[in-house]
């Protein structure tokens, strides 16, 4: 109503401007009283709507201050927070990490005796390339195991492959086929006997390799021209590998593999069953690939708890099942890493090397009676070292 008055006050004082105000007392009257009263509304005016928008704005102002010295404070905490959950690094990563780190530290005498001996010796080929991508070449990982083999009279070619997030489960395997491929097309360059050539993986070798078998065997069944035929494949070692991913993505989540990242390596869920050999050789529709797959031998350590044994059984039904020939190999007592690290460490008789021996000579009378004449292996790490590092192995 207050600003409906003060309106008309303002229309009147504006009719009647030009018009001599001495001729028209009432309007001078009027005008002096109305102007009297618009100048103290104003003020008025302005004093409250000055105390209404000068004090909230105080208040805002404190408020907005505290809240962003909260958020200054906090801000590092709650990004940490984000990342931590995003990559998984929870008390369970974080212990396992410096488990690792104690498990390295435990061994470390026998890495750099390794390092040292690989580093200077004359009869290993280093670095020999056999693709065009980032790790497509020959290295040490496989010192170890290789050595003794090589002290057999068998020629060791490790492959290294391309891993995420250089690449994704389909890009290792292509590696891991591009290496098979060079072996066959010039070992013999080397002294080896194309005619005589077996596959190996250990852990996420083992899966990846049984993964080129199966996708090679149904390109070679289907007619499609290929660099390397799996039927030409004396036998396969797997050791310590897991074949079903629908089955282990659980228990690789509950290990600290967080369940994202792991999909992100094998290229979505909707991947598991191709990446899975168990799976896919009980497809009906490649019974012919199937037929075309070597001697499957499994070797496994019944105390593995990064790839349970499970894993190693189900698979050999599975393949036995379907006619493929196949063998479990176990090893009371062992772990993930024990056959391929801590056992070659500790010297002597290493009995995975004499289960592989074995095979490889079983038709080969000569070399089998070279064998009781390889030298003993020496010790690299105290057996007390190598206790601890079983016990904080994170693997």
């Amino acid at each position: 109503m207050a600003s409906t008055e003060i309106t008309v006050d303002a229309m009147l004082i504006k009719e009647y401007a030009n018009e001599d105000p001495n001729q028209h007392p009432f309007l001078l009257h009027l005008t002096t009283q109305a102007a009297t009263a618009a100048a103290n509304f104003k003020r008025q005016r302005r004093h409250r709507l000055s105390r209404e928008s000068v004090l909230p704005r105080r208040r805002r102002s404190l408020g907005h201050i505290v809240m962003h010295a909260v958020t200054f404070t906090f801000l590092p905490l709650r990004l940490c927070f984000n990342f931590l959950l995003c990559l998984w690094i929870g008390y369970k990563w974080i212990a396992r990490f410096v488990s690792f780190l104690c498990y390295v530290a435990f061994i470390s005498p026998g890495l750099l005796q390794v390092a040292y001996y690989y580093s200077y010796c004359g009869q290993i080929r280093k670095n020999i390339k056999y693709g065009d991508q980032p790790r497509n070449s020959n290295k040490a990982h496989g010192y170890l195991l290789g050595s003794q083999l090589s002290e057999r009279d068998i020629i060791v070619a490790c492959l290294d492959y391309r891993n995420f997030p250089q690449g994704t489960m389909s890009d290792m395997i292509k590696d891991v086929s591009e290496g098979i491929s060079f072996v066959f097309n010039n070992i013999a360059e080397y002294g080896g006997d194309i005619n005589r050539i077996y596959l190996m993986g250990q852990s996420a070798g083992a899966h990846i390799t049984a993964c080129a078998l199966v996708e090679q065997a149904i390109k070679e069944a289907g007619g499609e021209k290929v660099s390397w035929c799996v039927s030409r494949i004396k036998a396969y070692f797997g050791l310590s590998g897991g074949y079903n991913l629908i089955n282990l993505k659980d228990h690789f989540h509950s290990r600290g593999l967080h369940r994202s990242i792991f999909l992100s390596i094998m290229e979505g869920e909707e991947s598991l069953q191709r990446f899975s050999p168990e799976v896919m050789v009980q497809d009906p529709k490649i019974e012919d690939a199937v037929s075309l797959l070597p001697h499957f031998i499994l070797f496994h350590g019944t105390a593995d708890y990064s790839i349970p044994l499970d894993s190693c059984k189900s698979f050999a039904e599975v393949l036995e099942r379907i006619g493929v020939k196949v063998e479990t190999v176990l090893y009371k007592g062992k772990t993930h890493t024990d056959l391929f690290v801590q056992d070659p460490m500790r010297g002597g008789k290493d009995q995975l090397v004499e289960d592989l021996i074995f095979i490889i000579h079983e038709n080969d009378r000569d070399a089998f009676a070279r064998n009781p004449m390889a030298r003993q292996r020496r010790r690299l790490v105290p057996e007390l070292l190598l206790k601890l590092a079983c016990t904080v192995s994170p693997f």
